[in-house]
């Protein structure tokens, strides 16, 4: 969904919360460890709501340095501060009728949240330096691997922010959570750099597909995503080994077991994500194809082939 794959439970129901909130113009608050796909998520959401034609802004709360965040986030006048030699336009006036994502909202300043949460709660912005009152229509969605409930325990973030933040909160659960869609993000990723790079017939050897499914992915879909880019740059044939990933070839009965089920895996992955388009579509064939990328008539086989029942 919107670029976002997953054929899991738990991301079926997410992509269901997505759709919901895309509904919507209520604060967004994505949790979930690094790697596991928030700013996407955070995408989809914009992609999803009324605003999608209009801009979303992304800022990295914890890659700007404190002294400059304020102008970073609501801009400055001229003369402002030394170096102000004109005015600029800060984040959250270029997100106006549009979405901004706030992305580690856990690192914001104590003195900054204070003022977000002013931005959040009067939908206006004073540029540093200036003394005129802008009136904004965004819509906030903030990302953390932070857990914000115990830094608001421990007093580094605001409990009102908070509150005003997690209306509509979304969890992206690890990737060892939801083994299901290692295969089907793995073929997916693979599928694209092949295609970008012009590599050719490139495909993973068994026992690839067998560590990929054994190892727990700690950095998550970024560190899959990386694998497969370390192979195809580093690999000399037509076959990626667990080796060529940085994996360990995962032996024994459990690799044995592994690659004796990966066909029926596969068949269970497009079952899912058949479903889960169906779902998202209302049961709207044309609508469902969009969404899997594929033709009419190749959904058409595909349901023919898992026998799925379209009750419209």
């Amino acid at each position: 969904m919107c670029g976002m794959l997953g054929v899991s439970p738990s991301m079926t129901k997410l992509f269901g919360l997505i759709k919901r909130a895309g509904l919507t113009d209520y604060p967004v608050l994505i949790t979930g460890s690094t790697g596991t796909g928030k700013e996407m998520a955070a995408r989809a959401v914009h992609q999803l709501s009324t605003r999608a034609k209009k801009p979303m802004v992304i800022i990295n709360c914890g890659a700007i340095p404190e002294n400059l965040l304020e102008s970073e986030l609501f801009g400055h006048e001229k003369g402002a501060f030394t170096g102000a030699s004109g005015r600029q336009i800060g984040k959250f006036e270029q997100a106006d009728k549009g979405t901004i994502f706030l992305d580690e909202i856990g690192e914001l300043p104590l003195a900054m949240q204070v003022k977000i949460l002013r931005t959040i709660q009067e939908s206006t912005i004073e540029r540093l330096g200036g003394n005129r009152t802008i009136s904004l229509d965004v819509r906030v969605i903030a990302a953390t691997n932070v857990n914000l409930e115990d830094a608001v325990k421990a007093s580094t973030f605001r409990e009102d922010l908070f509150y005003r933040l997690n209306v509509i909160p979304l969890h992206i659960p690890d990737l060892r959570q939801r083994p299901e869609d290692i295969l089907p993000l793995a073929h997916r990723f693979l599928m694209e750099e092949v295609r970008s790079q012009q590599l050719g017939q490139i495909s993973f050897s068994l026992t690839a597909l067998a560590a990929m499914t054994g190892h727990c992915w700690p950095g998550n879909v970024r560190e899959l995503q990386n694998s497969i880019r370390r192979a195809l740059a580093t690999t000399v044939g037509k076959m990626i080994t667990p080796a060529d990933m940085g994996l360990e070839e995962v032996a024994g009965e459990q690799g044995k077991q592994t690659l004796f089920t990966l066909k029926a895996a596969r068949e269970k992955a497009e079952i899912a994500t058949v479903r889960q388009a169906l779902g998202l579509s209302g049961n709207n064939i044309s609508q469902a194809a969009k969404l899997l990328e594929i033709s009419r008539p190749t959904l058409h086989d595909l349901l023919k082939k898992h026998d799925i029942k379209v009750n419209c």
